[in-house]
């Protein structure tokens, strides 16, 4: 048996003279087997392209095939896409030259895109639905700013040649159409009210019902001037339907010697009319007037009431003869003026147009909003409680407006867009009064005239109202002294008017200390501020008092002691406007 050590040293088994081993062996048996011309499967010739790997054959499968497939389709895609298009177009055209003249002219002009059309690609792939949306909604917005009142009355001073403020004509026609007193020949931004007021007027005399209306608002904001047109707007509309015209007694209530007095008037508007529509003689008619005349004595009173309130009772209790009589209107503007501490006169005043016979239309204009609620507490209990009719202050769009209404007139240019822009700015900040924007403005011209009397350059710049003169005209009409002292006033001082002018803007022209601490202390809690006490805000109203600003009335308690406020609500509202807490309490 040959051992192990005789095994090991024998040499390898040899093929052919070749040391073989057992990797190489088989090799050889797999090479044989393929040479073997008994075997049944042939070989497949593949070609280079189609060949592939033994690793990848072997995850061959359906949906493998469909990736191939899909691969084939994006391929033929990629070869009808615009790039290769775009460079099969390029290799099939000869390479220009560029010394050529016309070549080098013909391109530039094929790469030249217009200013106005181009457009960044940034925005190109930005566009969609959405996007073309918004575009139109942005087109919509640059024609309301086209249509803007700032816009046109831009336009409509540019249209026109810078006037000549040396000549006195020009001056004085300026200054005439900017003037209070002047009424333009169409009233703007009230169109609204005055439809409201001439309704009503028109309902009451085609029922032939008398009825009440109460016209509040703040000063300055048209109401006076609008019951002006609704005066031409009915009798237009009696002389186009052939109605019958009420007769219009208007009465300024300020212009009366006491309050009773107002029923006087009435009485004889009452009275005329009546002999208008029974007597046809004109003698007879004055003789009638002259005794009317010589008997109205508005002093009497018969049991606390004027002896003209009971004969205006008797006359709308009893039924008229004549079924001709006319309506008849009457405006009572400035109404405040008639409330009294008992506010008889007032009540009196509405109850005439609850009477059984009255044909009164009674319209009362006041700067009161809560009047009738406050005042008249009774004509709501008994169902004849007028109706309202309310103007809000102008904004700075409808001051624009206005001022551009009265200053189209004029062929000539005479203020800055900007002047007049900061002009009616300001004041829809303060008040919204537009008598004071047309005093700004004259104040602004005087301005103008000062400095060309001190100056010696005539440009046409200079012959302009500028931003400067306005705001020089601007300081002095709120800029006075007394804001100064409020701006520099401690901070519970000048909540306490603040409270003051929220209080009195309710129509109120006095209240109580005690009244007015329940505001003080509504103020303080909204802003989380500790207020003081009864005691300490009495005597902030003494210190206020000393400073002109209140003026306090004399009482036993405090509480009771009577407060009114001895400067412009305006004053206090401009020197406030610089800090937004105050600005939103006074809003």
């Amino acid at each position: 048996m040959p051992s192990i050590a005789a095994a090991r040293a024998s040499p390898m088994p040899t093929v052919n003279g070749d040391v073989s081993s057992p990797h190489k062996r088989r090799l050889r048996s797999n090479s044989a087997s393929f040479d073997d011309p008994v075997c049944n499967t042939p070989l497949k010739s593949c070609s280079p392209l189609k060949s592939k790997s033994p690793r990848r054959s072997v995850d061959d499968s359906p949906s493998r095939n469909r990736s191939n497939v899909e691969s084939g389709v994006s391929l033929s895609k990629l070869k009808n896409s615009p790039k290769k298009k775009l460079l099969g177009s390029f290799s099939d055209k000869p390479i220009w030259n560029p010394t050529d003249s016309e070549q080098l002219s013909a391109v530039k002009e094929v790469l030249h895109v217009s200013p106005l059309k181009s457009k960044s690609p940034r925005r190109s792939v930005g566009d969609s639905p959405n996007r073309i949306r918004s575009n139109v909604e942005t087109g919509v917005s640059l024609l309301k700013l086209k249509n803007s009142p700032k816009k046109k009355l831009l336009d409509s001073i540019l249209d026109k040649p810078i006037w000549n403020p040396t000549d006195s004509e020009q001056l004085s026609a300026v200054k005439e159409a900017l003037h209070v007193s002047t009424a333009p020949a169409m009233i703007v931004c009230r169109e609204d009210e005055q439809k409201r007021i001439v309704e009503f007027c028109k309902q009451c005399v085609e029922q032939e019902k008398a009825g009440s209306l109460y016209v509040c608002g703040c000063p300055g904001t048209g109401k006076s001037l609008s019951m002006e047109n609704v005066k031409g707007c009915l009798a237009g509309w009696a002389k186009e339907t052939g109605g019958q015209l009420p007769d219009i007694l208007a009465i300024n209530c300020t212009s009366l010697s006491n309050t009773s007095e107002i029923f006087n008037k009435v009485k004889i508007c009452t009275i005329l009319i009546r002999i208008d529509s029974y007597v046809s003689n004109v003698m007879l008619k004055v003789s009638f007037i002259l005794q009317i005349l010589d008997k109205s004595k508005p002093n009497k009173k018969v049991n606390g009431r004027s002896t003209a309130l009971k004969q205006l009772q008797q006359l709308y209790s009893q039924k008229q003869q004549s079924a001709d009589t006319k309506m008849m209107l009457v405006i009572a503007d400035e109404l405040d003026y008639l409330i009294t501490k008992d506010r008889v006169v007032l009540h009196d005043l509405f109850m005439l147009t609850t009477l059984p016979f009255s044909k009164v239309i009674l319209i009362g204009i006041a700067n009161a909003i809560d009047l009738a609620d406050r005042f008249l507490p009774k004509l709501q209990s008994l169902n004849c409680k007028p109706a309202v009719v309310s103007f809000r202050a102008y904004s700075m769009d409808q001051i624009i407006m206005i001022l551009k209404q009265r200053l189209m007139a004029l062929p000539y240019t005479v203020f800055q867009p900007q002047a007049l822009e900061l002009c009616a700015r300001k004041v829809a900040a303060a008040s919204g009064d537009m008598r004071k924007a047309l005093g700004i403005c004259r104040g602004a011209i005087e301005m103008l005239e000062t400095e060309l009397r001190e100056s010696t350059c005539t440009s046409t710049m200079t012959s302009m109202v500028r931003v400067d003169h306005m705001a020089i005209a601007l300081s002095r009409a709120y800029k006075s002294p007394i804001v100064d002292t409020i701006q520099s006033l401690p901070q519970h001082q000048q909540i306490v008017l603040c409270s003051v002018v929220k209080l009195f803007r309710k129509g109120k022209k006095d209240t109580t200390i005690g009244e007015l601490n329940k505001f003080y202390i509504d103020i303080c809690k909204s802003t989380l501020i500790p207020p003081v006490g009864i005691m300490e805000l009495s005597c902030m109203c003494r210190v206020l008092g000393d400073q002109g600003i209140l003026k306090l009335g004399q009482s036993r308690d405090d509480k009771l002691r009577r407060v009114t406020l001895q400067v412009d609500e305006a004053d206090i509202s401009f020197a406030l406007q610089g800090i937004r807490f105050f600005r939103n309490c006074l809003q």
